[in-house]
């Protein structure tokens, strides 16, 4: 029972648990009674019961006191519960409750459903006594009112006051604005809040008494306006309660055939009170009824009538089909079928069992059935069924009146089973050596049973069926052909295949098994590969065949070389039967390489190899011979045992022979003989551990000498051991496998953890002796976790309690030394602040200073000495108090008229809570406060209008806003009720006093100017970084009534403008002008340098490297660095936890000494070398800047050992000397001794190839301090450069600069491939590749091949040299045709490297296109056409020809024409290809993807013999002369006698142009003369010649036959040189004899001559070819072009004169010009000589051209020949 109270009244709000008796019965109602001092409660009307069992006492009166208690009664047993009591006392106006349990408080909820319902409101009321219950569900958040109305029905005189109470208490509306009283007397509630939860209770008072009614509101969060009605009445002496019948209740008991009756149900509610029967439906049939009624006014429920006689009604079938019907598969021919009964209610009567009807899916079958004359059997398992098939289920019930209906169809399949058929049509072949491909169909899929999920490939050896390789392959539903692969098989082994198909639940049967056999292919390694009979020249070497054979064996390949130098190999090809061999010629104290392979005719297979070296032995051959072993007093010995010899080392053995004389000579010695591996025997020494990071330790030792090695040296290696120091928990270790590794990084450890750590040598044979153990501790580090169990509470509105643990131990990774709280404004993105809590005690702190009402989060982290650690995980959410909100903002009047303004504001910058109203107080402000007005807004508001002002009036407004804990600050605001507004004017410009200048902020002054009539609202203040930065806002709400301004945040050291924008109700002003310069002062940096490197620099000293802070950090000059140092004892920090726990009070300050410091005053440093430390101490190092201001934050301590340190200088003069193609020999001095810093334990050799550092850098250790080396195993004629660094205990030193040198010269390496191309029937086109290492300077290659096996029985070796390294292929004509050629090239330098090696057979390969039909040859001119058809293409189409000829006399083939296009059946082809007179037979070969076809059959032999045509025969050339010749004597007599009849007048008034004293003709200007259609000149003695017609007496030539001048010709430098100067090359002659001797027609035969000695010119074959080809030819019938001259192509080169009398004869060779006027006139510039020679000039045509001060001839002719 748990108890409301009022003033006046109490309710009681019981719970009640009500208990089900056991047994197969129904539960029934239980009647409820509320019982007082052991006496039944009974109802009036200040006393009510609800229907949901609450007890009402209204105007509660000292009788009502007393103790209460509920009973519960069971209608059906009996049984009863009663509660425990609660006591009621009524003292005057006061109410006590007392109870000696707790109450229990659980709500009823009656659901409803609402349109528009946010969140979720649960709202309780009291109606009349009675409790009604509703629920409103949502999401959401929402301004709500609540309206509690109370309708008043006022019967008397006078007027009743309305008075509401919550929770006791009067409710006032002043005090509590949210709550206002409507006229009427209804209750309004604005902005309803969860504390507006609890009981509201009405009173109506007047004289004659009161009457109150209530109700409870429980507010979860905001959400619907509602409304509530009370209905009282009320007369001034007397209060009245009127009732009437308003209905009947008609109640039934269903009895069923239980044996006792069922609670009785309301079945009507609602039957008119006029009626007098009843028809009732929704009975269950096979049950029996009873019937009461009772009558229902206003008041309540009246008396139940007598109940009804029992009533049976009959059965009927099931109206309802069986429920929940489930079907699986439960095997491939079973389904198991499950269902529930019907409900009850609609069974009608007993059942009798079930019907299942089943059937094939979506197939006309007919259905089966299944009869249960079970009733409470639910499952049944249907068999035999068909495999994987779709059956259709359905289920019914029955009873003794019938089947009912059936249950909706369920399908379900049986499961898969396997398939019963093998694929079919299965084909097995080997692919390759070790693959088998199988095709096969796919099975029926009827008989595949499921669905196919696969096939399984198998394989298996005869005789090992167990051993089945076994390939999946999924199924392929596209293809009716399958394919699939098994790999990894044996090679060259006989196999079984088969192949099934198999779904879900197995694999059907197989296939027939096919019997197949792998191909063959190269045979694995030998086995047992083993030395015997070793001496210093020989050796045998055994093996055993491959246990791979793969194949049939053809013999063995044996081969040995002197390791690494594969220029000295020798190699043998062995019988299959031999399996031993003794290798002699070998040099003694040599190391060899020997490998043995087999071979199968598919090639050489792998190489098995072994080393065979003599060691080095203690006893070389120019030591002493030392005495191991001496056996006294016995002569008869003939063995003896030696003693303490080193492991894994050669030795030689002498005896001598002893009597009482003396000694006999020594033996000779014994072969070296090497004693058996053993591990170790010593440990690493000088072991050292020190701290690496905060995860690793760094461990170095010195490695093993060779000597201790004792075993093989590539074997040894370092094992390393390490654990936490005292704990044998958690040992790891790692293995070096360097056997020259003489440190190593221990990584992935914990932080600040001590560990120990030792080292072992081991080797092939096992571990030596563990070192000494060192220890040493991992470097501190930040906590790797935050605080556990951190909490927030808030205490105020500004503050929080935070609490927190302890950080893990594991995750501590040092020494705590305090707390930092890091906090942030959960919504905003502003840096988050961080509250220090310092030492390792305190787990809580206070943070204040808060804002009020907001949501932080918060997390906690621990700190070291090293920095911050990691943040808490989660973060803690925690929201302030909330608190009265501050003004608001923003407050604008956008809207002002004469008799109202419209006000707009933006919500508070601190609203510390939720803001529940507005406030806003108007008045005139020369009014006083009592006569404002004020008006009371929702939340939502942003505006506001007030009307009725007066014009040209000065109104004051106050603005404040509300949240739970009451109204905040108000906002006042002046307003003009004016329209003659106007923007502000700009304040003046700002000024920065300089005394109100700080480093971050400065103080802004300025005087507002006019406001427009419109008062300034707030100003915006801006400000901008020099010299080029943006204008920012800084604030753009800085108070009206302000007139300076504090700019914060601001750079120290820096520059600034700054502007000032007011603003009023009418818009912004115009910003003021900007501000003078200011500059902030200079301030502390903000941050530390950041230390790169803090390294040992000498034994006493450590360089620190360190870049600066940004310039922007610095706030000032940097004027220098300080250095802080101290000395760190880890012995004094492993007690620190110790004394942390006795002494909480412990910091960090008590365990290390103070700082040291050290000012570096320079700026610019960024090093420095801290010295004066003392030795083998470890120091902490940290590092600030200071400029004028101060010093900024220290770095991160660096941590770092004193005592040890690197050679700062590295070894001096290093030489290198070239000792073989392997070896090069260094030597070098030692660092100077001030810089070796300590003993000098070794060197480190660095050597690459030139230019290829990256790729082949490698490195040589020497563990004792020799100074020199020899570095063996490079390659030959390379260069190489090396660079020596010492190193110490510290680590390495320095290298020397790179010091370069080079290898001798040494055999090639093999080259780098082998390629066949253009494979014939008898050639091939080979090429090969350089050798990937030369090793000197390639001097040629070295070609073998032989056929495999004998041709003709004659098996020819053919070697060919090629001199020089170019070039890179030869064709090999003389093959036989199907036969397999070897072919071996090796490259030369000094000596043959080895070889590379290939076969090849000759022929078409497979695929490739058949013969072509046999060509024949048609012949025109020198020009041959073969003829053929197309053959078979193959496998491929055909994708071009080849054309094969032959001397007929030689009988060796060759590619003639490569490239003829497929489409093409014939080829023309010129004799100038071929050699003169020599008979060719000529074939065709086709070419496709696959390689070269067969040839066709040989063409009929055809000579190349060429037939000149008939234009170059003697007699046609004669012919042309003679017509020339008469052609050109007619014209030259017309020209006369036409130019002396019409011209000759003309001529001679013109002047002296035609006499021999005349002006000089320019070339243009003859050029003119020519053109203008023959001008006839005079003739100055003119006489023409009978030996030569076409020359003159003084020398200047005529032209040949008639032909048009070239000097009247264009030359076109595009047409003739593009078009003809690739046919007819350049040439020049000379003529010697004399020039009458000569005819034309010996001059054309001497043209022929000559051109027939030039080789390769184009040859003509046509009598227009024959001019056409010719430029001289073909550019003497085109014409110049008028007025402009070309620079001749010709010269004339005249040598001293020999006779006295000039005689000059011009020759025209063949292709030769004739020459221009302008040469002719060059000609005569120098007296004549006897010879003339005609030279074709290749230079510029400029620099033939003629002098300006050359004259022209004195009489000239001018003509066309």
């Amino acid at each position: 029972i748990y108890p409301l109270v009022s003033p006046t009244g109490v309710m009681l709000i019981t719970h009640h648990s009500i208990l089900c008796p056991e047994g197969d019965i129904d539960c029934h109602n239980n009647a409820i009674a509320e019982v007082i001092n052991n006496h039944p409660l009974c109802v009036s009307v200040c006393v009510a019961i609800t229907l949901d069992n609450t007890l009402v006492i209204l105007s509660s009166v000292a009788p009502d006191a007393g103790r209460y208690y509920t009973q519960a009664v069971n209608d059906k047993n009996g049984e009863n519960k009663t509660s425990h009591p609660i006591i009621l006392t009524v003292e005057s106006n006061c109410v006590v409750l007392r109870s000696s349990l707790a109450a229990v408080w659980s709500w009823v909820v009656l659901r409803s459903s609402l349109a528009a319902v946010w969140s979720w409101v649960v709202l309780r009321s009291s109606l009349a006594a009675v409790w009604s219950w509703v629920e409103l569900g949502g999401a959401g958040w929402c301004w709500v009112e609540l309206v509690l109305r109370s309708l008043v029905q006022l019967t008397g005189v006078p007027q009743p006051d309305i008075v509401w109470y919550k929770d006791a208490v009067a409710i006032s509306p002043v005090k509590m604005p949210r709550y206002r009283v409507l006229v009427g007397g209804s209750l309004q509630i604005n902005g309803l809040l969860p504390d507006d939860t609890g009981m509201f209770q009405c009173f109506a008072r007047n004289l004659a008494g009161e009457i109150q009614t209530n109700t409870y509101l429980a507010v979860t969060s905001t959400s619907l306006s509602l409304s509530l009605s009370l209905s009282l009445s009320l007369s001034p002496s007397l209060f009245s309660l009127y009732t009437s019948l308003s209905g009947y209740q008609y109640v039934k008991s269903p009895t069923h055939h239980f044996p006792v009756n069922a609670p009785w149900t309301v079945l009507l509610a609602n039957i008119e009170p006029e009626s007098t029967g009843v028809t009732v439906g929704g009975l269950i049939p096979a049950r029996s009824y009873q019937f009461r009624l009772c009558a229902v006014n206003d008041v309540g429920r009246g008396q139940f009538s007598k109940e009804t006689d029992r009533l049976s009604l009959p059965e009927e079938p099931p109206s309802a089909p069986p429920q929940t019907v489930i079907a699986s598969g439960r095997t491939n021919q079973s389904i198991m079928i499950q269902w529930q009964p019907p409900p009850e209610s609609q069974q009608n009567g007993p059942l009798q069992g079930y019907i299942i009807r089943y059937c094939l899916s979506g197939l006309p079958v007919d259905c089966q059935m299944k009869n249960i004359t079970r009733p409470d059997q639910n499952n049944l398992l249907l068999e035999e069924l068909i495999i994987w098939t779709n059956y259709e289920i359905e289920v019914a019930a029955y009873n003794r009146a019938g089947r009912g209906t059936y249950s909706h169809k369920v399908t379900e399949w049986t499961l898969q089973g396997v398939p019963t058929v093998p694929p079919g049509n299965v084909q097995a072949e080997p692919f390759n050596s070790s693959t088998v491909r199988l095709t096969w169909s796919a099975p029926s899929p009827q008989f595949i049973n499921g669905i196919n999920q696969g096939y399984k490939l198998l394989a298996w050896e005869a005789g090992h069926e167990e051993d089945v390789t076994m390939v999946t392959v999924r199924p392929n539903f596209q293809d009716s052909v399958h394919v699939g692969y098994v790999k990894g098989l044996k090679k060259f082994t006989e196999y079984y295949t088969s192949v099934l198909c198999f779904t879900t639940p197995g694999d059907g049967p197989r296939s027939p098994p096919h019997r197949l056999r792998t191909h063959e292919d190269t045979p694995g390694a030998v086995g047992h590969l083993s030395f015997t009979e070793i001496l210093d020249t020989s050796l045998k070497v055994s093996w055993e065949d491959p246990n791979e054979k793969n194949g049939v064996l053809t013999g063995y390949r044996i081969s040995w070389e002197e390791f690494n130098r594969t220029n000295t190999r020798v190699t043998h090809y062995l019988p299959n039967l031999t399996q031993e061999y003794r290798v002699t010629g070998l040099t003694a104290l040599t190391t060899y390489t020997i490998q043995v392979a087999g071979m199968t005719s598919k090639g050489q297979g792998q190489l098995s190899s072994s080393t065979i070296s003599s060691g080095i032995g203690i006893i070389g051959e120019n030591e002493e011979w030392v005495m191991v072993h001496q056996l006294p007093n016995e002569p008869d010995a003939r063995s003896l045992e030696v003693l303490d010899l080193n492991p894994y080392t050669s030795y030689r053995f002498r005896m001598r022979q002893m009597n009482i004389v003396g000694t006999s000579p020594p033996s000779q010695p014994s072969r070296k003989i090497q004693t058996l591996q053993a591990p170790p025997d010593i440990s690493p020494y000088n072991v050292t551990l020190r701290t690496a990071s905060e995860t690793s330790l760094w461990l170095r030792w010195v490695p093993l000498p060779e000597w201790e090695y004792n075993g093989d040296q590539e074997l040894v290696g370092y094992r390393v051991q390490y654990s936490r120091a005292a704990s044998k928990e958690g040992v790891l270790s790692h293995v070096i496998s360097d056997r020259l590794e003489r440190e190593f990084t221990i990584e992935d450890l914990e932080e600040w953890t001590e560990y120990e750590v030792r080292v072992q040598a081991i080797n092939g044979m096992g571990s030596g002796p563990w070192s000494q153990p060192v220890q040493g501790r991992t470097r501190e580090s930040v906590p790797s976790c935050g605080p556990t169990n951190v909490s927030a509470f808030a205490t105020t509105s500004s503050s929080i309690l935070v609490r927190w643990g302890e950080v893990p131990q594991t995750d501590r990774n040092g020494l705590i030394l305090g707390y930092k709280v890091v906090y942030k404004d959960k919504g905003s993105d502003s840096v988050p602040q961080c509250w220090e809590v310092e030492g390792n005690t305190s787990h809580s702190v206070q943070l204040s200073g808060l804002g009020k009402y907001v949501l932080y989060e918060i997390q906690v982290l621990a700190f070291t000495r090293i920095g911050d650690g990691r943040s808490s995980k989660p973060s803690i959410l925690e929201r302030t108090l909330d608190d009265v909100p501050g003004p608001p903002v923003g407050i604008l009047f956008p809207e002002v008229r004469t008799g109202s303004v419209r006000l707009i504001w933006q919500t508070p910058a601190q609203p510390n809570g939720i803001i529940l109203a507005y406030q806003i107080t108007h008045r005139r402000n020369t009014s006083n406060s009592n006569a404002a007005t004020v008006d009371v807004l929702n939340p939502s508001a942003r505006q506001y209008t007030a009307s009725g002002l007066k014009p040209e009036s000065v109104y004051v407004f106050r603005l404040t806003a509300q949240t739970r804990k009451g109204w905040g600050e108000a906002a006042e605001a002046l307003v003009v009720t004016t329209e003659k507004r106007a923007r502000p004017q700009p304040a003046s410009r700002p000024t920065v006093p300089q005394e109100d200048v700080q480093a971050r902020s400065v103080m802004l002054s300025w005087e507002p100017g006019s406001d427009g009539l419109s008062p300034v609202r707030y100003y915006t203040v801006q400000y901008r970084e020099l010299p080029d930065s943006n204008w920012t806002v800084h604030s753009a709400s800085v108070n009206h009534e302000a007139s300076s301004y504090i700019v914060d945040s601001l750079k120290p050291f820096t520059s600034y403008q700054f502007r000032v924008k007011v603003t009023n109700d009418i818009g912004d002003s115009e910003y003021s002008q900007e501000s003078e310069a200011v500059t902030t002062l200079q301030d502390a940096p903000d941050k530390a340098p950041t230390i790169l490197s803090v390294t040992p620099h000498t034994t006493t000293s450590v360089l620190v490297r360190w870049e600066p802070p940004a310039e922007k950090q610095i706030n000032g000059v940097l004027l220098g660095f300080r250095v802080r140092y101290r000395e760190l004892q880890y012995d004094r920090l492993r007690s620190f936890t110790i004394r942390t726990i006795n002494s909480p009070a412990s910091n960090w300050a008590e365990l290390t000494a103070p700082y040291s410091v050290r000012n570096l005053s320079e700026s610019s440093l960024t090093q420095y070398e801290l010295d004066n430390l003392s030795k083998h101490k470890r120091y902490e190092i940290r590092l600030s800047v200071y400029n004028a201001v101060g010093e900024g934050p220290t770095s991160t301590p660096q941590e770092v050992f004193v005592g040890e340190a690197v050679p700062t200088a590295p070894p001096q003069t290093v030489t290198i000397q070239s000792s073989t193609a392997t070896q090069l020999d260094v030597t070098w001095s030692p660092p100077p001794l001030d810089s070796q810093n300590g003993d000098i334990q070794g060197y480190k050799i660095y050597f690459w190839e030139f230019q290829l550092q990256n790729e082949t850098e490698r490195l040589r250790t020497m563990f004792l301090p020799e100074l020199g080396v020899k570095i063996k195993n490079l390659t030959g004629y390379t260069t190489y450069m090396i660079s020596v660094a010492a190193f110490n205990a510290a680590g390495d030193g320095p290298r020397s600069p790179p010091t370069r040198g080079r290898t001798q010269q040494a055999a090639p390496s093999r080259p780098s491939f082998l390629h066949f191309s253009e494979l014939t029937t008898t050639s091939v086109n080979m090429s090969w590749g350089e050798p990937g290492q030369a090793n000197g300077i390639i001097e040629g290659y070295r070609l073998v091949y032989e056929p495999c096996t004998p041709v003709d029985g004659v098996s020819k070796i053919v070697t060919v040299d090629v001199k020089g390294s170019t070039p890179l292929w030869m064709k090999i004509k003389d093959l036989a045709d199907g036969v397999t050629y070897n072919f071996r090239i090796r490259a030369k330098t000094l000596t043959y490297g080895p070889e590379v090696e290939a076969n090849i057979t000759t022929g078409p390969g497979e695929g490739a296109p058949g013969p072509p039909g046999e060509p024949f040859i048609s012949r025109y001119g020198t020009a041959l056409t073969l003829h053929w058809t197309s053959g078979d293409p193959g496998r491929a189409p055909i994708t071009r020809y080849v054309i094969e000829a032959r001397p007929s006399d030689e009988g060796l083939w060759d590619i003639l024409i490569k490239d003829i296009p497929k489409e093409v059946t014939s080829y023309t082809l010129n004799l100038d290809m071929l050699r003169e007179g020599v008979n060719y037979d000529f074939r065709v070969i086709g070419v496709n993807d696959y390689g070269y076809g067969s040839p066709s059959g040989p063409s009929p032999s055809i000579s190349a013999q060429k037939v000149s045509p008939f234009y170059e025969e003697w007699w046609f050339l004669v012919v042309i002369a003679l017509v020339g010749l008469i052609f050109i004597l007619l014209l030259v007599f017309i020209l006369i006698i036409r130019g002396q009849s019409k011209k000759y007048t003309k001529k001679a008034d013109s002047g002296s142009h035609s006499n021999s004293t005349s002006l000089p003709l320019s070339h243009g200007e003859m050029v003119r003369l020519d053109e203008g259609r023959f001008p006839a000149l005079e003739l100055n003695n003119r006489r023409l010649s009978v030996k030569n017609s076409f020359c003159r007496k003084n020398g200047i030539y005529t032209r040949s036959p008639p032909r048009p001048s070239p000097g009247s010709l264009h030359y076109s430098d595009e047409d003739v040189s593009t078009k003809y100067n690739d046919l007819i090359p350049a040439e020049s002659s000379s003529m010697t004899e004399k020039p009458s001797e000569i005819s034309d027609s010996q001059g054309s035969d001497s043209e022929y001559e000559v051109d027939q000695n030039r080789g390769g010119q184009q040859k003509t074959h046509s009598f227009v070819n024959h001019y056409i080809s010719d430029p001289t030819y073909y550019n003497s019938w085109r014409r110049q072009q008028k007025g402009v001259s070309r620079p001749p192509a010709y010269g004339y080169a005249q040598p001293e004169p020999l006779h006295p009398h000039p005689l000059s004869t011009l020759f025209r060779p063949k292709g030769s010009r004739t020459p221009t006027p302008s040469l002719l006139s060059c000609s005569v510039s120098e007296p004549p000589s006897q010879h003339g020679t005609l030279l074709y000039n290749s230079r510029p045509p400029s620099s033939l051209g003629c002098s300006s001060m050359q004259q022209p001839p004195t009489a000239g002719f001018s003509s066309f020949v």
